[in-house]
């Protein structure tokens, strides 16, 4: 299925402008929460929505989370607040605010775009660090904003707490954050811009592959990208973003090594993994070959 793709993780501005991997907000705790200027006790996340005892979910207004940025630094977080997801009912989407110090307001954290100009945030349990690695930390989570590619995943199916057919949801979706902002080599860097499209299909049958033309998606004017682990890449054929691909080789030597790979359906590899990984190719994808900037075709498919 076929969906805008983005270089952000989190969704959040950059608390570095020059650095790729830096956030405004990070990580959030659940305990230290106060609401009407009271201590709000026993804050807890479930499945994608953040409860508090005698409290509904969406009853969460107005109370003040204590978060972290990139480089440690404590942010105050507000919930103005909340109502089921447009793209999923079962999903709360969160209106967000942090206090920006410097400028002595509070401002949504989450970047706006032209589909999205005023975007919302997912309450997620786990953190990621600057390589685009998850890790589950107790007591915290992640407010990850829909223009994301956390909060995309989820949108798109793979939600981590989640299982299909007895099989946790969790690798898949970490994979997907990887395929999304084309972070081919694991480390955090991504090779694509926001909005480049891309047709994606997984293993556990979640998302299909595009195979019949539409408004959306030319099939025939795309072509095999890569194949994803929660690591990364495990094959690539080409670049999203046009570098060739022996300049993501230099990035990353110890990871891929030039060789053909033929994986079925039509996909083939031009480099792959130098030796057997614990991660095992979950996802894959196919994009149209790079484009200039606002190229992009006008009628295809814009979701957050």
């Amino acid at each position: 299925m076929t969906w805008p793709n983005g270089s952000q993780l989190w969704g959040t501005t950059k608390l570095t402008a020059s650095k790729e991997m830096s956030s405004v907000l990070t990580s959030v705790a659940l305990d230290g929460v106060r609401l009407g200027g009271a201590p709000l006790q026993g804050i807890r996340l479930e499945k994608g929505f953040l409860a508090a005892p005698d409290l509904a979910p969406d009853k969460l207004t107005g109370a003040i989370f204590q978060g972290t940025a990139s480089d440690g630094g404590p942010v105050e977080v507000a919930v103005c607040g909340a109502e089921p997801s447009a793209q999923d009912s079962s999903l709360l989407s969160y209106r967000i605010e942090i206090w920006n110090q410097s400028k002595e307001a509070w401002e949504n954290p989450c970047i706006a775009t032209q589909q999205v100009p005023n975007p919302k945030a997912l309450a997620v349990q786990s953190l990621w660090d600057e390589r685009g690695a998850n890790r589950d930390e107790p007591g915290k989570f992640t407010f990850a904003c829909e223009t994301g590619a956390i909060a995309k995943c989820i949108h798109w199916g793979y939600k981590p707490w989640a299982t299909k057919d007895g099989q946790p949801l969790k690798d898949l979706h970490q994979a997907c954050t990887r395929m999304v902002r084309a972070d081919y080599c694991g480390d955090g860097r991504s090779h694509t811009r926001q909005d480049h499209v891309i047709d994606m299909y997984d293993t556990m049958g979640i998302q299909a592959r595009t195979t019949v033309a539409s408004a959306n998606w030319v099939p025939s004017k795309a072509s095999f990208e890569a194949a994803w682990t929660p690591e990364g890449a495990s094959c690539l054929a080409r670049t999203r973003d046009g570098q060739p691909a022996q300049s993501v080789l230099k990035q990353c030597p110890k990871r891929f090594e030039l060789g053909e790979r033929d994986l079925g359906e039509g996909d083939h590899c031009a480099a792959h993994l130098k030796s057997p990984r614990t991660g095992t190719a979950v996802l894959r994808n196919h994009s149209y070959g790079p484009q200039r900037p606002g190229t992009v075709t006008a009628n295809l498919r814009r979701t957050p």
